[in-house]
C-alpha cells in the first residue's frame, strides 16, 4: 500500500501545472491533501473520481485558505471532519479517515510567519493537538498523521540553521514540541529510513532557491511504533513540480 501527503498549495493550481496525470502515474492507495485552497464544488470531481478515489473534503469556512483532503481507493469506515476545537476547525485543519487496519489523517498545522499572533495560534495549536493525539493514539493505536507540520525538527532538516535559528518554523519551541511529540511515541518515518541530510520537502519562490535546494523538511508522515512497524519504505519525491513543497510517500 502507497500512502502519499502533498502539501499541494492550492488544488485548482496544481491541476492547472499536471497534478492529475502525476497522481495517475504514481498511482497511491491514499493521498492527503493540505492547502486545497477550494470548496468541493469549485473542483472537478470526476478528475479524481475517474481515477478510483473516494473523495473526503474538509475546506476551510474562508475562501481560498487553507484546508484539508483525503483521496483513497478503499472507502473509509469512517470520516472525522475537524477536531471539536472551532479556531482549527473552521481553518480546516485536520480530517482523519478510518479503515480496518489504521486510521489516516491528513494535517496542515499553521504557519508562524506572518507575525506574532498567528505565531501565538501556532503555539496555542501545538499545546491543543498534543493533547487530542495523544488520547487518539489511545483510541486508534494504529495511526498514521501526515502533513504540513511546519517545523523542521532538528538542524539536518533544514538548509541553514544557523541563520535560521530565529525564524518560524525552526523555533526552540517549535523543535522543543516535535521533541516531545516524538518522544511520545510518533515516529518520524522519513528518518526511521533516511538519515541522509540535504533532504527537504518545502523549498521559498525566492532567489531560485528551490534548484539550489536551499529547502526546509516540514512534511512527515508520523505514526505510532505498531503501524511505523509496518512501513518498509519511507521517500520524498522531489521531481514532482505542482507546489512549493513536493509530495511525501511510504510504503506499508
Amino acid at each position: 500500500m502507497k500512502i502519499v501527503s502533498y502539501n499541494v498549495n492550492g488544488i485548482r493550481a496544481a491541476l492547472n501545472k499536471g497534478f492529475a496525470d502525476w497522481l495517475k502515474a504514481t498511482d497511491p492507495d491514499i493521498i492527503g491533501l493540505q492547502e486545497v485552497k477550494a470548496l468541493e464544488n469549485q473542483i472537478d470531481k470526476s478528475i479524481f473520481e475517474d481515477l478510483g478515489y473516494q473523495i473526503s473534503w474538509f475546506p476551510a469556512v474562508k475562501k481560498g485558505y487553507s484546508g484539508t483532503a483525503i483521496l483513497s481507493k478503499q472507502k473509509p469506515k469512517h470520516v472525522e471532519f475537524g477536531i471539536g476545537y472551532q479556531d482549527y476547525d473552521d481553518e480546516g485543519r485536520l480530517i482523519r479517515a478510518d479503515f480496518d487496519e489504521f486510521s489516516f489523517i491528513s494535517a496542515y498545522f499553521p504557519s508562524g510567519t506572518t507575525g506574532d499572533i498567528r505565531q501565538d495560534f501556532k503555539y496555542k495549536f501545538l499545546d491543543d493537538i498534543y493533547g487530542y493525539t495523544q488520547d487518539l493514539s489511545r483510541k486508534f493505536p494504529n495511526l498514521i498523521i501526515s502533513g504540513d507540520y511546519n517545523i523542521c525538527h532538528k538542524p539536518i532538516d533544514i538548509h541553514n540553521p544557523i541563520s535560521n535559528k530565529n525564524s518560524s518554523g525552526f523555533l526552540p519551541e517549535e523543535r522543543a514540541w516535535m521533541d516531545k511529540f516524538t518522544e511520545s511515541g510518533f515516529i518520524d518515518t522519513f528518518r526511521e529510513h533516511n538519515q541522509e541530510p540535504h533532504q527537504y520537502t518545502w523549498w521559498s519562490y525566492r532567489a531560485g532557491a528551490r534548484a539550489k535546494n536551499l529547502g526546509w523538511r516540514i512534511d512527515y508522515h508520523m505514526a505510532t511504533p505498531s503501524i511505523a512497524s509496518k512501513v518498509k519504505r519511507a521517500i520524498i519525491l522531489p521531481e514532482a513540480h505542482h507546489s512549493d513543497h513536493c509530495p511525501i510517500m511510504i510504503e506499508l
